[in-house]
Order: C-alpha cells, then sequence, then structure tokens
C-alpha cells in the first residue's frame, strides 16, 4: 500500500517556534489538529505534555476527533473551531470546552443543555468581515451579544472572525481593527469583558512583524503553519518553521514502455482523469509507471512528486499513471522499477484525505 510518513519531531519543533514567536507578541493561540483526523497514534505523538503546555487549547471542527482527544487527556482545553449543528449539541457540551458561535439558536440550546450538567460553556462569537462564511453580521452584532449575555450558562470569552478561507480574503490591518473597535464597543455598553480577540490564524502570521496586526488582537488559531511550516497569505515557508513534515510515498505496480496517444475510439464512459493529450505531436514511446494509489485517496493536484522530471498522466479510482521518460539517471542507470517508491510532498488538503482514506498506510516516525 501507497503510505503517508508522518515526521513528528519536525511538527512539534514548529509548535514549540510559533509558541516563542507569539509568546513575544503576547498573543495565546490554539493548535488546530484538524489534520490529525483523530488518529490516536498520532494525536499521542503530537499532543504531549511539553506541548500541550504552551497551548491556549487544541482545535477540532470533527466531534469525534474532540472526543478522542478529551479521552487521551481529560484536562486538555478544546475548542470546536466551526458553528455547530443542532443534533450534537447534548455531547458538544460534554466534549468541547469552548465553541465558535454564529447562530443564537444553537447558543440558547448549548446553554439549556449546560444547565442540565451544571456546566459553564464558552463561546467565541465570530462576526462577518468579508469572507461570507461563517460570521454574524455587523450591523446586528450589538442585539445579539446582549441575548446572549443573559444566558445562565454561558460564558462569553471572546470575539473572533475567519478570514481567507473561503474566498481568499485578507486579514488586513483595518478588518482586524474592527474586532477590535466591536470589543471596546460590547464591554463599554454591558460592562462585561471579553478576554480574547481571535483574528489570527496561520494565514495572519507574517503581517505581525510588519506591524499590521492590531496589538488586541492576543489569540490566534493555527494548524497550516504548525503541520506544514507555511502560511497561506503567500503559500510560502513562514520564517524557520520546516516544511518537511509529511512524505506521501507510492509503489510502482507497473513499469512498461509505452505509446503516449491512446489507440481506440475514445468514449464518455471513462471514469478517469487524464492530462491533456496532443493529438498532432508525433507518437512516441515512454516508460509509464503505474502507482498504488487513485481519486479515493487523493487529488493528483495537492501532491508534488520529489523527482522534477516525471509528470502526471492519468488517474482512477485506485491507480495513477506517471510519465517518467526513459527511465534513465544522470549516471546513465535505470532510475526505476517495479517495487520502487515514488515520493510526493502532499499539501494541507492532501494529507487532510490521505489520512482519511483507510487504503493507505499511516508511518508516524
Amino acid at each position: 500500500m501507497a503510505e503517508l510518513v508522518v515526521k513528528t519531531d519536525n511538527i512539534i519543533r514548529n509548535i514549540q517556534k510559533i509558541d516563542d514567536f507569539l509568546k513575544k507578541q503576547n498573543i495565546q493561540w490554539s493548535l488546530v489538529s484538524k489534520v490529525l483526523s483523530g488518529d490516536k497514534q498520532f494525536i499521542r505523538k503530537i499532543l504531549t505534555d511539553d506541548v500541550t503546555s504552551r497551548l491556549h487549547s487544541v482545535g477540532e471542527s470533527r466531534l469525534s476527533s474532540l472526543k478522542t482527544i478529551k479521552e487521551i487527556n481529560p484536562e486538555l482545553v478544546t475548542i470546536y473551531i466551526k458553528p455547530p449543528p443542532a443534533n450534537i449539541i447534548k455531547s458538544l457540551v460534554k466534549y468541547a470546552d469552548i465553541s465558535v458561535n454564529t447562530s443564537l439558536s444553537t447558543i440558547e440550546a448549548l446553554n439549556r443543555e449546560a444547565r442540565k450538567i451544571n456546566k459553564i460553556h464558552k463561546v467565541i462569537i465570530f462576526l462577518e468581515l468579508g469572507e461570507l462564511r461563517e460570521g454574524v453580521v455587523r450591523e446586528n452584532i450589538v442585539g445579539f451579544y446582549k441575548k446572549v449575555f443573559r444566558l445562565s450558562n454561558i460564558e462569553i470569552i471572546g470575539i473572533g472572525s475567519n478570514l481567507g478561507c473561503m474566498y481568499g480574503i485578507e486579514p488586513t490591518y483595518d478588518k482586524l481593527l474592527q474586532l477590535s473597535l466591536f470589543k471596546q464597543l460590547l464591554e463599554e455598553m454591558f460592562n462585561k469583558k471579553i478576554p480574547l480577540i481571535s483574528g489570527g490564524s496561520s494565514i495572519t502570521l507574517p503581517l505581525i512583524k510588519k506591524k499590521l496586526v492590531p496589538a488586541a488582537v492576543n489569540h490566534f488559531r493555527i494548524g497550516e503553519a504548525a503541520f506544514f511550516g507555511t502560511s497561506p497569505l503567500y503559500n510560502k515557508k513562514f520564517q524557520n518553521l520546516s516544511t518537511d513534515t509529511f512524505s506521501f510515498n507510492a509503489n510502482v505496480i507497473e513499469l512498461e514502455e509505452k505509446w503516449n496517444v491512446p489507440d481506440g475510439v475514445i468514449s464518455e464512459a471513462n471514469i478517469g482523469h487524464t492530462s491533456e493529450t496532443d493529438a498532432d505531436k508525433p507518437s512516441h514511446k515512454s516508460y509509464r509507471a503505474i502507482l498504488d494509489f487513485g481519486i479515493l485517496d487523493v487529488d493528483v493536484n495537492d501532491i508534488t512528486p520529489k523527482d522534477k522530471n516525471i509528470n502526471f498522466l492519468g488517474t482512477t479510482s485506485d491507480m495513477t499513471v506517471y510519465d517518467i521518460g526513459q527511465n534513465i539517471n544522470s549516471r546513465l542507470k535505470t532510475k526505476y522499477q517495479v517495487g520502487n517508491k515514488i515520493i510526493f510532498k502532499p499539501n494541507y488538503m492532501a494529507v487532510a484525505r490521505l489520512m482519511n482514506s483507510k487504503f493507505i498506510d499511516l508511518k508516524i516516525e
């Protein structure tokens, strides 16, 4: 089977470096652990005592993953990082100490459930700042907070926003400043303290050094930078973080020299995805390697072969084909043969999908 290799030492060092960087800015942060996919071995390897002691909390978007984290470490503060659906409210109050919310009826349901078990459930309310995903529209925010402040078993610990995830709206200084101004307004109007402004994520990290993050923004939610060493703002490595954190290794299960153009009538019945074939070019032969993964496992657009001289040709449900040219290296030796592995660098989405494929081996180093 193809395998996903996890280099936990590099990930842990990334977490330590991010924590050191944010501490200098007086910023708390939550490790967004979605990429762990609730895998117990992976969770135990990453969420060590040294790591968790650095964190405000661990954030998840899957209730089953939060349950697993709490089972492994009941003392760890957990945060459900998207508005919860109504059918998980009971379990959410049990496994999430904090939740992100944008719906009054949902918070009221959380309050009823928390009251039943004599628990205070904490919430961060998100504002809509232009990304057009989750968030209370700004003109409704005062009335929204007023109603939530009245709930007996709900504690508002923050105001926040999510930028850069759907349309890629940048978290500019002006947008983040709006969170600061709303926090000041709400605290003055209701004589309540709102401890956190949760306005930062991996996309915001590069803006700190440029003084483009208001000082009042004091909570970040970070996944990509910790697990991949990159910020999606410029899709580049952030400072001295390691980007050598995951490797996807696929097995060569067939290697033959074949023509570059299919032979026969091409119908609409194909279920594969192929690269564009230029039928006007002269026919030629090259070596094709068939690898043991397919569309069900990962999108080929989310993985990059370490060997820059091989090219994607096509993929089906469980096999993928790459053109490896004449299969000769610089020393005029055979590069690949059946049984060898071809190594890929996966991005965030690739790892998320591979972690959820039951047809891929997981190797945690």
